[in-house]
């Protein structure tokens, strides 16, 4: 219809009527193109905060895995003190026990996400599309943080080569047969690392009175394990930092869904 009347008004030259199509064409155009990316952009969001609802037990799943590896070290600590006081002859541990706590303390365990992981679940581009402030800068956080500082090898240190290099690998498989780290399933397919409390192992005496000689004759182990312990806790530092963001996303984000 209207490109008919821009037709016949063009054979007649009516200037004004032409000009008159002309802006209702483009105001057509205008508002049609508006009202497409309008509702682009409203579906994009609704898309946004239907993934930011499923986001919730995932990152329920990963404080479940921070708060277990925080209890690993918790248990490795002690295996620590225990060598310790062994070393420095404040403890009346047996060499059996001696071995093992000395073995149990270079144990570690790290943690695997990362930025690529979150990325993945949740695209960077979708940013934009949340609207809360403090939702969308946890995500941001969650997106851009640094996680080297938690992994294993930064916990990777001299203590858990060095006394290895003593330990007979006999009895290194035994220790880990026995009492090594236990995979518990977790929530939503995560893998909860665990290191058990204690350990029961029975090492002939002889073996044992051995192997605790010889660790006893290398006195630099105690320095090496003061300075795993520090790289351990450096660890758990940066992972109390990491978590923030997703405690406080799993926060709002269980609140907003409830």
């Amino acid at each position: 219809m209207i490109l008919r009347r821009l037709t016949e008004n063009l054979r007649a030259q009516n200037w004004t009527a032409i000009g008159i199509e002309f802006l209702i064409v483009v105001l057509g155009v205008f508002i049609g193109t508006q009202v497409a990316n309008w509702n682009q952009q409203r579906l994009a969001k609704v898309d946004t905060q239907r993934m930011l609802e499923q986001l919730v037990p995932e990152l329920q799943s990963q404080l479940e895995f921070f708060d277990s590896v925080q209890t690993y070290y918790v248990t490795s600590r002690r295996f620590a003190d225990q060598a310790l006081a062994a070393w420095n002859g404040t403890s009346r541990l047996s060499d059996e026990q001696f071995v093992i706590a000395a073995y149990q303390a270079s144990q570690v365990t790290g943690i695997g996400t990362n930025a690529e992981n979150w990325a993945i679940t949740f695209g960077g581009d979708q940013l934009r599309n949340i609207e809360d402030p403090k939702v969308r800068r946890n995500m941001e956080l969650m997106l851009t943080s640094d996680y080297s500082t938690v992994t294993f090898n930064s916990v990777a240190t001299p203590y858990r080569e060095n006394v290895r290099r003593v330990i007979p690998i006999k009895v290194q498989d035994d220790i880990r047969r026995e009492c090594g780290d236990r995979n518990l399933p977790g929530k939503n397919g995560f893998v909860l690392v665990v290191l058990p409390e204690t350990c029961a192992l029975k090492i002939p005496p002889g073996e044992a009175a051995s192997i605790a000689a010889a660790l006893r004759a290398r006195p630099d182990l105690i320095a090496e394990l003061n300075w795993h312990l520090a790289a351990v806790a450096v660890l758990l530092t940066n992972a109390e930092i990491l978590v923030i963001p997703i405690r406080e996303l799993h926060r709002d984000l269980s609140k907003a869904s409830a």
